[in-house]
């Protein structure tokens, strides 16, 4: 089941767009690797159920993977061949907006090339480029 929020205030949000780099979530807090993104999107839901199951199936229940963006913006869509006007669409999908820097995906408990095959798995499913990192050293 693809996430989404269990309620929210307001149903439709506007297409706001903020092109800038991550400055929160974008380093390697709980896992030992992690998947970075490069670039700017809106990932839908779908999108990272598809990368959690890659990487759930690739690891066979061995380390922990922790998902660090949640879908919680609406994107309504009008149907096809519909006029203009009688106001805003249905919510099409739900989608996490993600910023150049965003840590999408983590793993912990498995070795390093392990957690790399797994997360080049996750990062084939993603619309946007991403690179693995590990944990920084705290000094």
């Amino acid at each position: 089941m693809a996430m989404m929020p269990k309620r929210v205030k307001f149903r439709k949000e506007q297409r706001r767009v903020r092109p800038r780099k991550a400055t929160k979530g974008n380093y390697v807090a709980f896992g030992d690797y992690g998947l970075q993104a490069l670039d700017g999107a809106w990932v839908a839901a779908r999108q990272l159920e598809a990368g959690r199951v890659a990487a759930q199936h690739f690891l066979k229940r061995e380390g922990k993977l922790y998902i660090r963006v949640f879908p919680d913006k609406p994107i309504s869509k009008k149907p096809l061949e519909t006029r203009m006007g009688t106001g805003k669409a249905e919510v099409e999908y739900w989608a996490a907006r993600v910023k150049p820097g965003t840590i999408l995906f983590e793993i912990a408990g498995v070795p390093e090339a392990t957690a790399k095959r797994a997360l080049v798995r996750v990062a084939m499913k993603m619309p946007i480029r991403c690179r693995f990192v590990g944990r920084r050293i705290a000094v």
